[in-house]
């Protein structure tokens, strides 16, 4: 067993949050009309992906009867439908669906994960709860640390959860914070060993992210079905922001 599987099996059993452990649990338990004939994950839910990915890929949270059902990010709803299809699309996934950790599914250089590990009530996990998850997030980047070169971070609050990760995990992370927005890009490097303080970042497009172990870090709107079905995230904005993010990494075509 490799590290970051090791840490996968450590994250599929944590229990930190009751709030969080009470609710994926329930929903487990009674689950969707749907799915009723099936066996839930009812566990946190480990990233996926190979453990070189040069690209990774920061969600929110497991959904209710997504992840939480199936035990594989972005797996079995809606926002998965449009994420995987997108990835598929720009050459970064075997196939356009993924419905099942059996399902033969494999990413190319990708790897998804999230901030929050379990599913959280109406989607919405607090900032404590955000807090207490963080120290994974820290542990998955210091692992994918010598091969990783770009994140995309899908909405507000995982943006707010990378950024301090980031700088735990040893890049240097400008002062003030960038926003997050749609389209956003900033050069991230390698850290000299400070908490970042003087780091004076870039968000202007450039190319690469300044070092050998420097990073580009883009933000996109979630995958949401509030976003993808009021068009505030189209197909072809999400393939757009992938596609760079690719050429950032190495990757894709």
């Amino acid at each position: 067993m490799d590290a970051l599987d090791d840490l996968d099996l450590r994250v599929s059993g944590c229990r930190a949050c009751p709030r969080l452990v009470d609710w994926r649990e329930e929903v487990a338990r009674t689950k969707r009309a749907a799915f009723a004939d099936q066996t839930y994950w009812g566990r946190p839910v480990p990233g996926f992906g190979p453990p070189d990915a040069r690209l990774l890929i920061i969600g929110l949270a497991p959904a209710a009867h997504g992840g939480n059902r199936t035990g594989r990010m972005f797996t079995g709803d809606r926002s998965g439908d449009v994420l995987y299809q997108a990835l598929y699309d720009v050459g970064l996934a075997s196939q356009p669906t993924s419905v099942a950790m059996d399902d033969g599914l494999e990413l190319y250089g990708v790897r998804i994960t999230a901030p929050v590990h379990c599913a959280p009530p109406d989607n919405k996990p607090t900032p404590g709860e955000r807090e207490t998850c963080r120290p994974w997030l820290v542990q998955e980047l210091r692992l994918l640390r010598p091969t990783v070169r770009a994140v995309v971070v899908l909405g507000a609050f995982g943006w707010q959860a990378t950024l301090p990760a980031l700088a735990e995990a040893g890049w240097r992370v400008p002062r003030p914070r960038p926003a997050f927005g749609h389209g956003v890009r900033v050069g991230v490097d390698r850290s000299d060993g400070g908490d970042g303080s003087d780091a004076v970042g870039r968000s202007d497009g450039g190319d690469g992210g300044g070092g050998p172990d420097g990073l580009d870090l883009f933000g996109c709107f979630h995958v949401s079905q509030r976003n993808t079905f009021t068009g505030k995230l189209t197909p072809a904005m999400l393939r757009e922001v992938l596609s760079t993010a690719a050429r950032a990494a190495g990757l894709g075509k």
